[in-house]
């Protein structure tokens, strides 16, 4: 069997018979890696050919109206925010690949699933390739997870894999992890892109014609990636990534693709001894306790697909020592830094030229919606004279280039969740005005940004 060289790219896949520089299919630099393929007959893919060639002779084609919608059963995982995470449990037959940090906690939140489920009565298989059976036996020990109904198997081979799947017959799969799995069929090593995509694609239509609930863990690159060919991201159902410091005790499930729930959706959970627990009132967790109002401070309410969160917003504008005055935000979108400074200079007469802008979203959150604008620019305020605002006042509204207040969606629902935990003012775009007093609350609805400034210094 003769082979070639090929270079392929480890951001989208493709391959091409030259090195370059940058990929011409995804525009990424750096990212082509060699590797030594087989030249075969083709015969393999031409069966796959003839077979696809069948199939859609025999399959009708329908109208999309006389084809019934299903709505598919959801299994509870047992862990609240985690079913929250996967748009209500998991579902037959979906593919999920769940990334993070090493140490994290991804190995010990699946295997927290599994024994959960085999507790209702499923077949579960958890398959470790980092890790020998006795390393899974201990965690469970730890964990205090009752070992009775886990089938546990440590094996990095994909056929092996296949086998065992199929005579097992489970309902839920765990492969930890991908990047471990290697095909005989192919000559490259491990975790290398050619490798980890067969390996992906075969155990999915495994899970599609068995019916199987599979789940991929994903190692990720120094930039905080999945590793790995994007057409990783593209085969499966559900992308979760796992967020939070590994030196805090808690952690955040994000999802970022879920083609059976919601997306942006997040889950908080505490790491404990015994394990991840999810954590009923994670707003708690982003709000710093201070005896007295600090400068640089406010509270922001921000949406995570379908949960409002208050998250502590600070700020710290200190004078440079450098020609070049620094800008670094922390948990909050840095590419908007720069042109809410010159909003803010233009339209309330404030400028930064001189002096170093900190910006941190308390509690490791990461807010990426453009509703954060107002809380960032109203905490740079706050620091500047150094002077705080007012005690229970929360925020949120983007702030557009002329200085206006747009509204952000969801607006009823952040206001209820500021009322809920004992805030009483609120500062909010002026399309966000509820139609109906809250309890509790005290709404200044504004248009502008200087209007919003006024506000603040209306309060006492």
């Amino acid at each position: 069997m003769k082979t070639k060289t090929v270079y392929v790219c480890s951001q989208c896949g493709e391959s091409f018979p030259k090195w370059m520089g940058q990929c011409p299919s995804c525009k990424a630099w750096n990212t082509l890696s060699e590797y030594k393929v087989e030249q075969g007959s083709g015969a393999r893919f031409g069966s796959a050919r003839h077979k696809s060639r069948s199939i859609i002779e025999a399959t009708e084609v329908k109208n999309l109206a006389d084809v019934k919608a299903e709505n598919l059963p959801r299994i509870p995982t047992g862990l609240r925010e985690f079913d929250r995470v996967l748009g209500g449990g998991l579902v037959q037959g979906a593919v999920t690949l769940i990334g993070g940090d090493p140490g994290i906690g991804k190995s010990t939140l699946l295997l927290q699933v599994t024994a959960k489920l085999v507790a209702q009565g499923l077949k579960t298989l958890y398959v470790s390739g980092e890790e020998s059976a006795g390393q899974v036996a201990m965690r469970a020990q730890r964990l205090e997870l009752p070992p009775e109904g886990i089938r546990l198997m440590s094996e990095i081979e994909l056929e092996t894999i296949e086998r065992v799947i199929v005579a097992e017959k489970p309902d839920f799969v765990v492969i930890d992890s991908i990047q471990t799995i290697f095909s005989d069929e192919l000559e490259s090593a491990p975790g290398s892109v050619a490798q980890v995509r067969e390996c992906a694609a075969r155990l999915t239509r495994l899970a599609k014609t068995s019916g199987t609930t599979l789940f991929f863990v994903g190692h990720v690159t120094k930039e905080g990636s999945l590793a790995g060919p994007r057409i990783l991201e593209h085969i499966v159902d559900t992308v979760l990534y796992f967020e939070g410091d590994t030196h805090s005790n808690f952690r955040m499930i994000r999802a970022f693709k879920n083609r059976f729930g919601a997306v942006n959706e997040l889950g908080v959970f505490g790491m404990t001894d015994k394990g991840l627990r999810g954590v009923s009132n994670p707003s708690a967790i982003f709000l710093s306790e201070h005896r007295d109002n600090v400068p640089g401070s406010v509270v922001l309410v921000t949406q995570e697909g379908t949960r409002p969160l208050l998250v502590e917003v600070q700020a710290l504008v200190d004078e440079t020592h450098s020609p070049a005055p620094r800008r670094l935000s922390v948990g909050l979108d840095g590419q908007r830094l720069s042109m809410l400074l010159a909003v803010l200079h233009r339209h309330a007469g404030l400028s930064c030229f001189d002096q170093d802008v900190f910006i941190n979203a308390v509690g490791g959150m990461k807010v990426s919606e453009s509703a954060a604008d107002l809380a960032v620019l109203l905490a740079i305020l706050s620091s500047i004279r150094n002077k705080p605002l007012p005690r229970g006042l929360v925020v949120f509204g983007e702030v557009g280039l002329a200085g206006e207040i747009r509204p952000a969606p969801r607006g009823q629902d952040r206001l209820r969740e500021a009322a809920k935990l004992g805030f009483s003012r609120a500062i909010i775009p002026r399309a966000n005005r509820p139609r109906a007093p809250i309890e509790g609350l005290e709404v200044t609805a504004v248009e502008q940004l200087s209007e919003a400034i006024s506000a603040v210094q209306g309060m006492s």
